[in-house]
């Protein structure tokens, strides 16, 4: 009883249900005993999630075989800036490459230690370690203050920088701070077995999910700079793509051969699909769950009042919610599309 069809214009996919509503007008007289509106709740409910729940299932695949191949990133990793040595500060020549010194360097006579974890300089909070590096290098000969964490405990460090020579933007030997220190790699992407991969894919797709939630919720406030974009402002990385700039930035990460990074950006995209389908309003999957949700809970409440069941709810009611929603989401996708093509998102410039 299933009917395939393929449109002239591809742009989505959808599945028509007979009797997906009592107010189904197409609905034939073959079709009648079998209609969706007659089906038990539960069935219905589970028709309206299996498309949610494949999208879902299938992020979470690519996730786990990305997690047993080349690793999954660690959401819970701790990257602050942390020191990997504390070293002599030298001169830099001509040629950028750095002279011979010898000593421990203006971090380590201070008594910084390797394992270090940098929290602040000079009052001033550090979010990364060319942070710290740029901060010391515009302060030559100045004494600055490292705050640090070591085994748990917060300590203070003054630390008099070393003058010394480096290249600058047009290739002159100018003075600079030097504080002698480098930063630790910190490795946050970890592979697993193929036991250890389930959780560790969990975590992660919670993670994930947790962060389609927040992008979502601030998808409409990002649709300004969207706008804007098409009139020649720069394109945030993160900002909505239709399928267009989808297709565009994966074709960018397969060029380099960037194929955890590729199926990292589709598992995504899966799970976004499917939290965005769940939109508890009409034409979305999770509309229709919430009209059978209302219908029971509806029913529930006439039975403990003595009253009849109502039966399906009236969908014309809320045909003009669909028809707004359904105007939206085309002008909005048209826009996106428009950003894609003239102004597309660039991940490598």
């Amino acid at each position: 009883h299933t009917e395939y069809g393929l449109a002239a214009f591809p742009v989505g996919g959808f599945c028509d249900i007979a009797g997906m509503t009592a107010q189904d007008e197409f609905l034939t007289e073959e079709e009648e005993p079998h209609a969706m509106y007659k089906k038990p709740a539960w069935q219905r409910v589970l028709v309206m999630a299996g498309g949610i729940a494949v999208n879902l299932v299938l992020g979470f695949i690519i996730l786990l075989i990305i997690a047993m191949t080349t690793g999954l990133p660690n959401p819970d990793a701790d990257v602050r800036p942390r020191v990997g040595e504390v070293a002599c500060a030298a001169d830099q020549n001509a040629q950028g490459e750095l002279e011979p010194c010898q000593g421990l360097g203006p971090a380590g006579e201070a008594g910084v230690k390797p394992g270090d974890i940098v929290l602040a300089l000079n009052g001033e909070p550090m979010e990364s370690f060319a942070q710290v590096r740029d901060v010391a290098m515009a302060h030559p000969g100045e004494t600055i203050t490292l705050e640090v964490e070591r085994d748990g405990a917060v300590r203070d460090f003054d630390i008099p920088l070393a003058t010394v020579k480096r290249l600058n933007a047009e290739g002159e030997l100018v003075d600079a701070g030097a504080i002698g220190m480098t930063n630790q790699v910190i490795d946050i992407v970890e592979s697993y077995s193929f036991v250890d991969a389930f959780p560790a894919t969990a975590r992660y797709s919670s993670y994930v999910l947790d962060a389609t939630v927040r992008g979502i919720a601030q998808f409409p406030a990002k649709i300004p700079g969207v706008v804007a974009s098409i009139f020649g402002q720069d394109r945030d990385v993160n900002s909505p793509m239709s399928v267009v700039g989808a297709s565009r930035v994966g074709g960018e990460l397969v060029e380099r051969s960037l194929w955890s990074s590729f199926f990292m950006m589709l598992a995504t995209l899966n799970f976004f699909l499917a939290l965005f389908n769940l939109i508890p309003l009409p034409p979305f999957d999770g509309g229709h769950i919430a009209v059978i949700a209302y219908e029971k809970i509806r029913d529930a409440v006439r039975r403990l009042m003595g009253k009849e069941a109502k039966g399906p709810a009236d969908y014309t009611k809320l045909m003009p919610v669909t028809y707004v929603l359904a105007f939206l989401l085309m002008a909005v996708g048209a826009l996106i599309m428009i950003a894609d093509v003239v102004n597309p998102v660039r991940l490598f410039g």
